[in-house]
């Protein structure tokens, strides 16, 4: 199903477009660091159409004077484009991504914060968000901690949720908005299980085939969802905290995979 030559031609198209923006970027980077996001997104906003996706957002991501914690499931490296062009916030992501050839210096001067998800490294992970929060970032976390199929949400790390108990500048708890994101349509058409894989990059898959074969399918359409904005205050512990925003994520990939978003998202307690 995928076509080699546009997936060339989208991929010669997203590299020439990286370069154009790259000197501006790189000079707003060096003089108004904080700014760069406003470019950022307009950025990843044509890098979507060039590589052929439809977004369609419900709800509203949180405009707010200050940081604000946006959770999200994650089924691919395609999930920052999307979340990219309708988010300003920067992303949280392992540490390994920074050593992925041409990735991994587009996610360093994009700001990422990279961590060391492992056993005893809960700490410096917390440092780094809560750092990064305190200087009034707001960022994309992926609490699954890796990727999946995309047809499912794995359960969230409640360890990754401690920046939470954190206060914002004006001292009120920090806002955490769940988001869900699911790739819906192909050309118009329901995309069925057998298709995710596509665009879900997990396990052996390998990078440079996986991007090839993403770009070389037809209009891809994707559901964004933002839930309610809560905080840790409203649960008591982080790890209520967490598995409500599951299940607010859960839901909502459940509802768009299966037609079902014109429907109100129901609130879980």
């Amino acid at each position: 199903m995928s076509n080699r030559f546009v997936a060339i031609m989208r991929f010669i198209g997203f590299v020439s477009w990286t370069l154009l923006a790259m000197g501006p970027y790189l000079v707003l980077l060096a003089i108004r660091p904080y700014a760069c996001i406003h470019y950022a997104r307009r950025y990843f906003q044509i890098v979507a159409r060039i590589c052929g996706f439809v977004v369609k957002t419900r709800g509203q991501p949180l405009q707010a004077s200050g940081p604000v914690l946006f959770v999200s499931n994650h089924a691919s490296y395609l999930d920052i484009i999307i979340l990219g062009s309708v988010i300003k916030a920067n992303f949280v992501a392992k540490a390994e991504v920074a050593n992925w050839p041409g990735f991994g210096f587009l996610a360093k001067i994009a700001r990422t914060v990279f961590v060391a998800r492992k056993r005893g490294g809960t700490a410096g992970e917390r440092d780094a968000l809560t750092n990064r929060l305190k200087g009034g970032d707001s960022l994309m976390l992926f609490p699954e901690g890796t990727s999946n199929d995309g047809n499912n949400v794995l359960a969230f790390k409640s360890s990754l949720f401690a920046v939470a108990e954190m206060t914002g500048p004006d001292g009120k708890p920090l806002p955490v908005q769940p988001v869900s994101i699911a790739y819906t349509r192909l050309d118009g058409m329901p995309l069925c299980r057998a298709l995710r894989p596509y665009f879900a990059w997990y396990g052996d898959m390998t990078l440079v085939g996986h991007l090839l074969d993403a770009l070389g399918l037809g209009r891809v359409q994707v559901e964004v969802v933002f839930h309610p904005v809560v905080s840790l205050t409203d649960f008591g512990d982080r790890k209520a905290l967490s598995n409500h925003c599951h299940d607010l994520v859960r839901q909502g990939v459940v509802k768009a995979l299966a037609g079902r978003l014109d429907a109100p998202v129901p609130v879980v307690h």
